[in-house]
């Protein structure tokens, strides 16, 4: 009975990890479909979900079927002039050759200038960065904003094999204090940056296990991202409390900073040191495996982790990759400067490589994902 009640409450994880990530989804889609709108595109179909339609509703005025399909995962904006078979300059020199007809060419993609399909490509990402920001700023008005004090601290993930873990650190223990160097913390603004530039110092931490409060001393040890800086392996969340509007509204705007750029950041890493950062990176088992974590934290440290995914999501599809809008986009902006379209068979080489390394970072990715379960490490 026990073990049934575990796997409900698991499923229930699961099951609102891939909720918040279809509405991600779904929403960057509708960035792409407002501006394609906007700009006299129609639009023939907009999809919540995919596979097999089970019912849907085609506007009269604009001819658009809303549709709603088996699968709830995502979603899709399909605009007229796009068949999602051939390439963006194949699409493009196929169109123009065609010369259809004005009342067609005024609603479709192909028929606007660069300026225009370049907006609507990149709307979808865009759409991500504002969704991040609102989902911040309404997480904070709702459920509050993290607590200030380090005694409000709670342990949310582990790294195996550091410091605090082999001290007998635990998920979810209270953090009472820290001590760094004798002088006892009590900004948790200030805790991250104060344990970083601890580098082989000792710190002392008094935590609450249940009931039992324990102090453990310890010594940071390089940080797996940041050889220059120290950690002792503990990713500590919050607790929230409520403030006042000005507040959340401070509060929102300076953690959409700090989430793009960490989000920027981390990227940079991960390009310009692929091999040391690549490991540490999480696809989408990763996420819903922090996602379940970090449910048991409650929803304000719950919409952060939304925010950062809508935020990595947007700034992911504009790599300059195949089926990524960032992959269209690229060649959109090659055609403003070429003053024409790139040639189909140069543009079909591109994505092929490009398209090949896609799918190997994909596959290192979902490796690493599940090797680092398998081992029972955490995904911090």
């Amino acid at each position: 009975m026990l073990l049934a009640v575990v796997t409900l409450a698991s499923l229930g994880k699961v099951v609102t990890f891939i909720v918040m990530l279809s509405i991600l989804v779904v929403l960057h889609e509708y960035g792409h479909f407002i501006v394609a709108r906007r700009n006299g595109v129609k639009v023939n179909e907009f999809a919540v979900g995919m596979g097999p339609k089970l019912f849907g509703y085609t506007s009269p005025r604009s001819g658009t079927l809303y549709s709603f399909r088996a699968l709830p995962i995502g979603g899709y904006c399909a605009m007229e002039g796009e068949d999602n078979k051939t390439s963006e300059a194949e699409q493009q020199r196929a169109f123009r050759e065609g010369a259809g007809a004005a009342q067609v060419r005024s609603v479709n993609f192909q028929a606007k200038n660069p300026w225009q399909r370049l907006a609507i490509v990149l709307a979808g990402p865009v759409a991500n960065f504002i969704l991040c920001y609102l989902i911040l700023f309404g997480g904070a008005l709702l459920f509050g904003v993290p607590s200030s004090k380090v005694d409000q601290a709670m342990v949310s993930a582990l790294v195996a094999n550091f410091p605090a873990e082999k001290a007998g650190m635990k998920l979810g223990d209270r953090v009472i204090g820290v001590r760094v160097g004798g002088v006892d913390v009590t900004d948790a603004s200030q805790l991250v940056k104060t344990i970083h530039d601890a580098l082989g110092k000792n710190i002392d931490v008094t935590f609450k296990h249940g009931d039992a409060t324990r102090t453990i001393h310890v010594k940071t040890v390089p940080c797996p991202t940041d050889r220059a800086q120290g950690c002792i392996g503990f990713q500590p969340t919050m607790l929230y409390e409520r403030v006042s509007f000005g507040e959340t509204f401070n509060y929102a705007n300076d953690a959409f900073v700090a989430t793009a750029d960490n989000t920027v950041s981390q990227l940079g890493l991960i390009i310009t040191h692929f091999t040391q950062y690549a490991p540490q990176v999480s696809g989408v088992i990763g996420m819903g495996q922090a996602a379940t974590t970090i449910q048991d934290f409650g929803w304000g440290p719950y919409l952060q982790l939304a925010a950062l995914i809508s935020f990595a999501l947007g700034l992911f599809n504009l790599l300059p990759l195949p089926a990524l809008d960032g992959g269209r986009a690229a060649f959109i902006v090659a055609e403003l400067l070429r003053r024409k379209p790139v040639d189909p068979e140069r543009e079909a080489m591109v994505h092929f490589v490009g398209f090949a390394a896609l799918l190997a970072l994909m596959a290192v990715i979902a490796y690493h994902d599940i090797t680092r379960i398998v081992a029972g490490k955490g995904v911090f």
